[in-house]
């Protein structure tokens, strides 16, 4: 998971989008648009975190980096 990549979709990307592209990942399908990642799963990672945050700020009122933070929180207590 590498933020950076998670931002850049969060700031260029729709929700409608990133939806689009998580399902062509899921289904081996092109990509309409980029998404940084070394494979498909990384790619979907970035995909989904992206849309998980966007949500989060459309709920909450919250900016990119206390949405971050929430998701992160989520990550760390599923693998902990």
């Amino acid at each position: 998971m590498k933020i950076p990549a998670i931002k850049k979709l969060v700031e260029t990307q729709s929700l409608d989008e990133l939806m689009a592209a998580e399902a062509a990942i899921v289904d081996e399908q092109p990509l309409a648009i980029e998404v940084e990642g070394d494979d498909e799963g990384e790619q979907l990672t970035h995909v989904l975190a992206a849309v998980w945050i966007m949500n989060y700020m459309q709920d909450n009122g919250a900016d990119f980096k206390t949405s971050l933070r929430e998701y992160t929180k989520k990550v760390r207590v599923s693998i902990s």
